[in-house]
């Protein structure tokens, strides 16, 4: 029942495996427009959106980090566009760095919710070996708070990733102790953020409920179509 809308850029580093890419692997359809999107959150409640369907010029400003060699202020900008105006929104970023300035930022753009943590890659994926250090702006106000690591001992990633492995584990074909621990904890911060848990113990447990009903829910939505 959560509407969750994401939007990004492709392509700007080889080798690397983009949400558009994994998306369309899955089968799910990507919007090409703020109109579709909309559509989109209101039948199937998640879209995801190229940058360069709602806002090119900007995205051509993405493209010269193949030029530049590095990112520019514009990764930021971009982080903190809402095109829907979301009560709520989440960020990613790689340098820890940053974390201030986006919370900062958030607070001139007069966002009510908004949370920021180091994530996996710079995605907004969090990483259950290590704690992650979450800072928000609710209602005006600044905040902090420390997320512990899930684990006593860091996991050995995989050199390369295929999106059938994440079908795999939503399936219930494979286990994955590291990605469904990331998982439930990145749900976690976002539970906490719109206000559906008070405490991280709370969040944990219902991000944890919602992993375990997904199979039930799947079966559900096919049952419908049927």
């Amino acid at each position: 029942g959560i509407r969750v809308f994401m939007h990004g850029a492709s392509g700007q580093t080889q080798g690397r495996l983009y949400t558009e890419s994994v998306l369309k692997s899955l089968g799910i359809p990507i919007a090409n427009s703020l109109t579709t999107a909309a559509e989109q959150l209101q039948h199937s409640h998640f879209s995801y959106l190229p940058l360069n369907a709602f806002c090119a010029k900007l995205n051509q400003l993405i493209d010269l980090r193949e030029l530049l060699g590095l990112r520019s202020a514009v990764h930021t900008v971009v982080r903190l566009l809402n095109p829907f105006q979301a009560r709520c929104t989440i960020q990613g970023i790689f340098h820890p760095n940053y974390r201030n300035l986006h919370q900062q930022a958030a607070l001139l753009l007069e966002q009510p919710y908004m949370s920021v943590f180091k994530g996996e890659g710079g995605e907004i994926e969090r990483n259950p070996d290590v704690e992650c250090l979450v800072q928000s702006v609710i209602e005006g106000q600044l905040q902090e708070e420390l997320w512990p690591a899930l684990f006593q001992r860091r996991h050995l990633k995989p050199a390369e990733l295929q999106p059938i492995q994440l079908q795999a584990i939503w399936s219930g074909e494979t286990t994955d102790e590291f990605a469904q621990t990331s998982i439930i904890g990145t749900a976690a911060i976002a539970l906490k953020l719109l206000g559906m848990a008070e405490n991280q113990q709370q969040a944990y447990q219902l991000a944890e409920n919602y992993w375990q009903s997904r199979q039930r829910e799947k079966f559900l939505l096919n049952s419908e179509k049927m």
